[in-house]
């Protein structure tokens, strides 16, 4: 079963994904920061029981069992947070075999319930989520308040205990230095908008992820709404800057140099990566490259450091792991 990033989405030239996340933890059980190990255990198997007695396929994962680099590189493909992959005990994952659905077991909350599907697809996803959701409370039954909604270990996820997010590749409007504006704008509407890859205090790639911050108070069909609706005003604002960067002579030299690069360089770092699928992926998007976005997604998602590694079965130096990452984009370029 393909995975879902290389599975065709709405707007995938500009939307690379939507993601939602539900938190909910069982009735009558503490949250895991006060839970000890043997406690948190049970709530795991709990949650794995109630899971198989719905039949939602979903394998079990006992983080115990992965090494530092299986961990990581869960991480970096964004199946799970950085935190959840840096402790292992008492926790486990469910995850489904293509990765669109994971539920993270004792991380802040005992239930972290994932949902990723390729372009924009919030509605698709929410139902999906909400549809699991219901299945899992039926056997477990989530700890909800009439007036506060259900209840979180964070304060800032009572309510809905949804966060809804979009992956944006923007990098017309990067270029064009409107990222600091635009995170303005969102902040003011309930929304917030961040790198998802980051080299210090910069974004690297032009990827960003733009998400709600209100839980309490509003439906999650209305946050929902909210999200989906500057979503599309940001896929709007980020074609007419690539209309105007792509007919440049610098903007087009910048793709096919990128391409060029990546179908011959010998040593590839993550950051270069990232920041040649950018240009690659401009050009794909805009259909002046013979190359699927799908394809440069995969890369991006999957040729991190901890990935490598992990495929590898063990732990390269730099100079071997960017030599490894260049062959294997090299040969997936033809």
């Amino acid at each position: 079963m393909a995975k879902w990033y290389l599975t065709a989405g709405d707007q995938r030239d500009t939307v690379v994904s939507t993601r939602i996340r539900l938190a909910r933890n069982i009735k009558g059980y503490p949250f895991p920061w006060r839970l000890d190990i043997p406690s948190r255990l049970k709530v795991n198997e709990l949650i794995i029981k109630a899971a198989e007695d719905e039949n939602l396929g979903l394998r079990a994962v006992n983080m115990k069992e992965l090494t530092a680099f299986q961990a990581a590189s869960l991480a970096e493909r964004k199946i799970i947070s950085e935190e959840f992959a840096s402790v292992s005990d008492g926790r486990a994952l469910l995850l489904s075999e293509d990765e669109d659905i994971s539920i993270m077991l004792c991380e802040d909350d005992h239930i972290r319930l994932q949902v990723i599907m390729s372009g924009l697809s919030l509605e698709a996803a929410l139902e999906k989520a909400n549809e699991i959701d219901d299945k899992l409370n039926k056997r477990l039954n989530f700890a909800f308040d009439e007036r506060l909604g259900y209840l979180t270990e964070k304060p800032m996820d009572l309510g809905t205990g949804m966060r809804a997010s979009v992956l944006l590749h923007l990098p017309a409007l990067t270029s064009a230095g409107q990222i600091s504006r635009l995170s303005a704008t969102v902040s003011k509407l309930g929304l917030s908008i961040s790198p998802v890859f980051s080299g210090g205090a910069r974004s690297v790639g032009d990827f960003y992820q733009l998400s709600n911050q209100l839980t309490l108070g509003i439906s999650e069909k209305a946050a929902i709404a909210n999200l989906k609706s500057i979503t599309t005003q940001i896929v709007n604002q980020e074609r007419a800057a690539r209309k105007e960067l792509v007919s440049s002579l610098a903007g087009q030299d910048g793709i096919y140099r990128s391409y060029g690069i990546l179908k011959s360089a010998r040593l590839l770092t993550g950051e270069e990566l990232l920041e040649y699928i950018s240009y690659v992926r401009l050009g794909a998007a805009v259909g002046i490259l013979p190359v699927s976005t799908e394809l440069l997604d995969e890369m991006a998602l999957t040729l991190q450091p901890a990935s490598i590694n992990a495929a590898e079965g063990s732990k390269l130096d730099r100079t071997e792991r960017d030599k490894k990452r260049a062959d294997m984009v090299r040969e997936k370029l033809g």
